[in-house]
């Protein structure tokens, strides 16, 4: 039996190619009418019709797909900003392939450059560093593309990143409202726009409240990782250093911490409060419960997707950066210092 064809759909349906073509994609259905389009998506149902995807981006130079760079798929992040993406993506009529970089400069190049290659029509990234050679290239080159979490300096495109500076802000006034004063921060990579900024905030915020602003407090940790943050907190602990809260980088650095106070048998909070921050899944389920700031991730996703479908559409508008409001989610692992 051959494979049924457009033609053989239209033909079923008693409409013209064209026709049956914009009712089978979603990013055009609402130019036909809704009962012809109805009746067209039965038939193609019958037939077991398939629309042929390179078939489509061969005729229309568009290839229905964008681009989603993440840099660490088993950060818990990322999963539910990738539903946000997906939830305004598939209406429009795009599907996301999406790659993962282990934070590596080679492999994030090799990447990016097989989704050109799979004539992808957008970037939605959230990678940036710093200092981001290979976006300023892509950015040059007229990519479109939506920066996500993070940004780098220098480079003018969408982004949608979480208000940092009121997180850390809501963080450390929690701890210092149950009577903390020297509060440790095991921050992130000094490379990453998210890791200066909630650093650069943590010691804005400290100084504001009167608390104790010794540098000796604040260590950044080389990765967004369990591993970097329980490393980061053996440090402090080993050097000495006195301190009755911790404020966390991220959640996963702050997953760290509750590794070395279990090593150390150091009670949480008894002894020592954690704060971290994303909100990320099951935080609810550890022993304490862990005390976060909720970034909205599923709204992130879905604003990233907007921006970059506009950017799409209007590659001549003009970049806009959306700014996210954060909230604090007290649980269990922070009380008054002993």
């Amino acid at each position: 039996m051959s494979t049924p064809t457009l033609r053989d759909v239209a033909e079923a349906a008693g409409v013209h190619a064209a026709t049956a073509s914009r009712a089978l994609n979603p990013a055009t259905r609402g130019l036909v009418n809704a009962d012809t389009a109805k009746r067209v998506i039965r038939v193609a149902e019958s037939l077991g019709y398939r629309p042929n995807p390179i078939a489509r981006s061969l005729k229309t130079a568009k290839s229905g797909t964008i681009g989603l760079v993440i840099p660490d798929l088993t950060n818990p992040l990322f999963p539910p900003i990738v539903r946000g993406i997906e939830d305004v993506l598939e209406p429009a009529g795009y599907s996301g392939l999406i790659v993962n970089t282990d934070n590596d400069p080679h492999r994030e190049r090799a990447q990016i450059d097989l989704l050109r290659s799979r004539q992808v029509e957008g970037l939605i990234v959230a990678t940036a560093m710093l200092d981001h050679p290979l976006l300023e290239q892509l950015h040059r080159e007229g990519v479109p593309m939506v920066m996500v979490n993070r940004r780098p300096e220098g480079v003018d495109v969408p982004s949608i990143t979480p208000d940092d500076a009121t997180g850390v802000q809501l963080a450390v006034e929690h701890l210092a409202s149950l009577g903390h004063e020297r509060i440790a921060h095991l921050a992130g990579p000094v490379a990453t726009s998210t890791g200066v900024a909630r650093a650069r905030a943590f010691r804005g915020t400290v100084r504001d409240l009167g608390l104790a602003d010794d540098p000796s407090l604040a260590v950044p940790c080389d990765y967004w990782t369990e591993e970097a943050g329980a490393a980061a907190l053996r440090s402090l602990l080993d050097a000495g250093e006195s301190f009755t809260a911790v404020f966390a980088g991220n959640d996963l650095i702050a997953l760290g911490c509750y590794d070395v106070l279990a090593e150390r048998g150091i009670s949480c909070p008894g002894e020592l409060s954690i704060v971290g921050f994303n909100d990320m899944p099951f935080l609810d389920k550890l022993a304490p419960p862990l005390t976060t700031i909720a970034i909205p991730h599923q709204q992130i996703g879905a604003e990233a997707a907007r921006l970059l479908l506009d950017a799409i559409a209007d590659p001549d508008r003009a970049a806009r950066s959306v700014l996210l409001p954060l909230s604090l989610v007290v649980r269990g692992s922070t009380a008054p210092p002993p």
